[in-house]
């Protein structure tokens, strides 16, 4: 399997389908422990990524990368907008314009990701926030690499499993950052909705590659 810019398109268009299919589940998680938007605005903001697309489709991965994040930040209201934006943002520079992603270059775009939601929430893994799915993404991509496997498949299916199993363990997590964080112990025993956005937006680069 190639990541071109065929698997970038088919990826971001998984994305939207996925939002589609999870904008209820991830509005009932936002209403335990948020204001109920996150299902609607990613729903919102993917439905804007397949508009682009299909006005200017990409060359490279790193094109669709940047036009995802240029739509998701124009759209996507509340935090999650300029955090998904910058976590595109940083994956697009991080690939530049190679016309493949190769496990390596996948493993640094999924750093870069992590790195610009860190720096742009201000959050760290154990905040109960999606940084807790795309922390331990990004570490068993970089690990699959380390252990020199070449197949790019098994490295996306070991960022996405990890950022699944990161996602679950937000529940008994106490949030200390994000509106969740107005609750305290409250917000214990429930999911955090941008940890399993991130997982949904993982687990789809998966199949856009099967």
């Amino acid at each position: 399997m190639v990541l071109d810019a065929n698997w970038a398109t088919k990826w971001l268009t998984l994305c939207a389908q996925a939002m589609a299919a999870n904008r209820v589940y991830l509005i009932e998680l936002d209403r335990a422990i948020g204001d109920s938007d996150h299902g609607e605005n990613m729903d919102r903001g993917f439905q804007a990524v397949l508009e682009k697309l299909a006005e200017t489709p990409p060359e490279t991965p790193g094109a669709a990368l940047k036009l995802a994040a240029m739509a998701l930040m124009s759209k996507v209201g509340g935090a999650a907008g300029p955090l998904y934006g910058t976590a595109f943002l940083r994956a697009s520079t991080a690939v530049g314009d190679a016309l493949e992603v190769d496990p390596e270059a996948w493993a640094r775009a999924l750093t870069a990701a992590r790195d610009g939601i860190v720096a742009r929430g201000k959050a760290e893994a154990g905040d109960k926030t999606m940084v807790d799915a795309w922390t331990p993404a990004a570490e068993a991509a970089q690990a699959a690499v380390a252990r020199g496997t070449g197949n790019i498949l098994e490295v996306l299916v070991a960022a996405a499993e990890a950022a699944d199993a990161g996602a679950v363990a937000t529940d008994p997590l106490v949030a200390r950052k994000g509106r969740a964080s107005y609750l305290g112990e409250r917000s214990a025993g429930h999911r955090d909705p941008g940890a399993a956005s991130s997982a949904l937006i993982l687990r789809a680069a998966v199949e856009a590659a099967a």
